[in-house]
């Protein structure tokens, strides 16, 4: 059954995050990729994380490979509350780093796990292949266009959902040799 539901899964995933690639306006001038609606980006997210739950972490959960993201679960700490706050999210790898995107289903507005990561960014990703501890930091400068120039390899529409928001930050995730 797991190997039924991982490709659909990845191919959801693949809808909510590609809608309307390609779409051009008359004249060759690019436009803004098209999302789904935020109600829908938001109930795939949830349902997304409920199958997670459900199945114990057998799915979605996958690896990420040479031109795909791959998906991880990061658990942070809460900047108020201090409780343990999990959710799951896109990555590339970066030799030893993981590297994420800030961008709150690319709407306005830091998501708050990246404020969280902020105040407390020692953390624990699971990875389909096992977990690890990390600390989490903003690229900036080179490295940052550089993760950038990255991730629009994997997401050819990047740069059209990023010109819906502000700024987007670039997560690096660096190893820890001691545990949170």
């Amino acid at each position: 059954m797991r190997k039924k539901l991982v490709p659909v899964l990845s191919m959801s995933v693949a809808l909510v995050m590609s809608a309307g690639a390609g779409e051009h306006k008359p004249g060759g001038s690019e436009r803004t990729p098209r999302l789904q609606p935020r109600w829908f980006i938001v109930l795939f997210w949830k349902v997304h994380r409920a199958l997670f739950r459900v199945t114990g972490g057998r799915l979605g959960l996958w690896p990420a490979r040479a031109q795909r993201w791959g998906a991880m679960r990061l658990t942070t700490t809460g900047r108020r509350s201090g409780q343990a706050r999990s959710v799951i999210l896109g990555y590339i790898e970066d030799g030893p780093n993981l590297v994420t995107l800030a961008m709150n289903g690319w709407g306005e507005g830091e998501p708050a796990w990246w404020l969280n990561l902020q105040a407390h960014p020692q953390v624990r990703v699971q990875l389909a292949d096992g977990t690890r501890e990390v600390v989490a930091h903003a690229a900036t400068g080179e490295e940052r266009a550089r993760l950038w120039d990255r991730w629009r390899a994997v997401d050819k529409n990047l740069d059209g959902y990023a010109r819906r928001r502000s700024q987007t930050a670039v997560v690096v995730l660096e190893p820890r040799s001691e545990p949170v």
